[in-house]
């Protein structure tokens, strides 16, 4: 009896028909590291144009990716509306959107008449999936304390991000209702997820890394409140230092995550740890701060060594066929 294609591990239809949409996270950390660079490059002084040729290798993994996934909806659209069913998927989609939002803040600099027109399209389709996520976590689905985790803030930090680039761009109103929606959302989730985290069985080993996504929504929130209050004030420093505490709580948890298997969710520690990086930057060109700015490098480096290790270990799981597989 023949196996088809579609039922073969290593084939290529195979594969195709289990690229996860988590492969956005890879995006976005990678578009993160870009913006970091870029941050770097001002505060520090450097003439290294770094993020320059950052950007051009994430737009390329952007467009590889959205290939990709949009391939696997058009020929294999019931195993991308499992992954939307999926009770810990659901909440990376918005990965997706957050790229493109992303994409536009690192256009700004650089190529500003692209940026507009890519951030419409994120925020619209960040609005249309954060909407979307939400009707099914408060509708009828049987979810359970052992789906939650901290990847549900993923669609928060999306919404916080829109200011960032859509404040220069000259749309404030859209921009606060977008943070608000975010920071909203970021407070109750936070307050399930560490029910979740103290409470319950402990996260799954694959999921142990999104443990580092709880850095994202404070650290967002310091830089997109500065675009959108104009300077530094008590809230700002409310987020920056929320980042803070909550890197030093990852901190403690990174020698067991380190030691567990490689899966795509690693990936998790990259795009938070980069917002921490630029908020600090931000911080340091703002007051000045000769620490802040040593801090700042310190991540930077710290950040380019995780990311290359990702990115490293990423490729050899391809080569090994250790993703893209039914899990």
């Amino acid at each position: 009896m023949s196996t088809t294609a579609e039922t073969q591990p290593g084939s290529h239809e195979s594969r195709l028909a289990h690229f996860p949409v988590t492969f956005f996270a890879t995006v976005m950390g990678m578009m993160g590291l870009t913006l970091a660079w870029h941050a770097g490059e001002q505060a520090l002084g450097l003439t290294l144009p770094v993020s320059h040729y950052l950007l051009f290798a994430s737009s390329a993994l952007l467009a590889a990716v959205a290939a990709l996934y949009a391939t696997k909806l058009l020929t294999r659209f019931p195993m991308a509306a499992a992954e939307w069913h999926h009770p810990v998927r659901l909440a990376f989609f918005p990965t997706a959107s957050i790229s493109l939002i992303l994409l536009s803040v690192a256009l700004l600099g650089q190529y500003p008449a692209l940026a507009e027109p890519v951030w419409i399209a994120g925020t619209a389709l960040q609005g249309l999936l954060s909407l979307l996520v939400i009707a099914d976590w408060i509708g009828h689905r049987p979810f359970q304390p052992i789906h939650l985790n901290a990847a549900w803030f993923i669609p928060p930090v999306g919404n916080i991000l829109v200011p960032i680039a859509g404040v220069p761009l000259g749309h404030p109103d859209i921009s606060w209702l977008f943070f608000s929606g975010g920071a909203l959302f970021w407070i109750v989730l936070l307050t399930m997820v560490m029910n979740r985290l103290t409470f319950h069985d402990p996260l799954p080993s694959r999921l142990q890394p999104t443990l580092v996504i709880l850095i994202a929504p404070p650290a967002v929130g310091f830089i997109s409140w500065m675009r959108l209050n104009g300077g530094l004030d008590s809230l700002a420093m409310f987020f920056l230092n929320a980042a803070y505490v909550f890197a030093l709580i990852v901190a403690t948890q990174l020698p067991r995550i380190l030691r567990l298997p490689f899966a795509l969710s690693f990936w998790a520690l990259s795009f938070p740890l980069a917002a921490l990086t630029i908020a600090t930057f931000l911080y340091a060109t703002t007051t000045g701060s000769a620490v802040h700015l040593w801090l700042g490098g310190g991540l930077l480096a710290f950040l380019s060594l995780v990311i290359a290790g990702l990115v490293g270990r990423t490729l050899l799981a391809i080569a090994r066929n250790e993703i893209c597989q039914p899990e």
